[in-house]
């Protein structure tokens, strides 16, 4: 009796706690499908097929990616994170729901694992341009509803993260259309020795050439006008010289970009705020980006 008594006690509090439960079961009640809220934050685990193994992703879509039309398509940031980070770093330390929310965007943060997002010519385990320029890219198109267009695809990142957005953007043009770094790394050629980027393609000392051609300051020469970039430091941030080195270099190549140099260090502090101005400024390349993208699908 005892038994059948806590038994009883068991089924009602499940059905208490479980109203789909008790509406299906009870014949008073009509039965109806309820629909359940999904999380608009979620960790991917996405199978590189380059270095053999799965990479986590977090991947944050807007509230009305669920409660708006099935066929609505959003455009994708991809959002990298810094040396000794990880894919969780930016959702823990932003809103990036409420941002994915507010600008209605897919926001996509793959772990790096310190690889400073190079295709390491020593390290076949660490392959990270490969993984997030193609292979992330190609499963995020093909399971989320985002638009599969350059002009639709930004990305950026802080420190490692960007040096990272801007040395895949700038080598791979066609499939990011605007990019933008907060207190980004971007000449790795100052810094020998540091961050584990010897890990990735060897001592300085030893080759200094392939340092040289993996510094994005480097690439500068290799652009051309077209793409949406933004680039930002803090005025007591170690990185502050070589960003404004590299905004000369783009000055003097002609490539149009954003630039800010506002006051803030090399924290979090600065980079929370850093991505509201960052993110505002893809909302508008992506307004832009539509129309070039229907443009030249022949829909304009």
């Amino acid at each position: 009796m005892k038994r059948n008594l806590i038994s009883l006690l068991l089924l009602l509090a499940v059905a208490w706690c479980n109203p789909a439960w008790t509406a299906a079961q009870s014949p008073n009640v009509p039965t109806q499908l309820i629909a359940v809220a999904k999380p608009p934050t979620d960790t991917v685990e996405v199978m590189s097929r380059k270095m053999g193994r799965g990479i986590r992703n977090v991947v944050v879509v807007p509230q009305q990616y669920y409660s708006g039309p099935e066929d609505q398509h959003y455009p994708t940031l991809y959002l990298l994170h810094g040396a000794w980070g990880r894919f969780s770093d930016w959702s823990e330390g932003a809103g990036l729901e409420q941002i994915a929310t507010q600008y209605g965007m897919i926001i996509v943060c793959p772990d790096g694992q310190d690889s400073w997002y190079f295709d390491s010519p020593i390290d076949p385990n660490m392959q990270f341009e490969t993984y997030v320029s193609q292979e992330l890219v190609d499963y995020i198109d093909s399971h989320f509803r985002t638009f599969k267009s350059r002009y639709m695809r930004a990305i950026a990142g802080l420190s490692m993260g960007g040096h990272g957005a801007l040395w895949l953007a700038f080598r791979h043009p066609d499939v990011f259309h605007s990019c933008g770094s907060m207190s980004g790394g971007v000449d790795i050629t100052k810094f020998p020795g540091k961050w584990k980027i010897a890990n990735r393609i060897g001592k300085y000392e030893d080759n200094p050439q392939v340092w040289a051609s993996h510094a994005v300051i480097n690439l500068v020469p290799t652009l051309q006008p077209g793409q949406n970039i933004i680039i930002d430091d803090g005025y007591d941030d170690f990185f502050y010289e070589v960003n404004c080195n590299l905004h000369q270099a783009l000055l003097d190549r002609k490539i149009p970009h954003d630039f800010t140099i506002r006051p803030g260090k090399h924290n979090w502090d600065y980079w929370v705020n850093a991505l509201d101005y960052q993110v505002l400024f893809f909302s508008k390349a992506f307004r832009q980006g539509y129309q070039l993208m229907m443009k030249e699908q022949g829909r304009d």
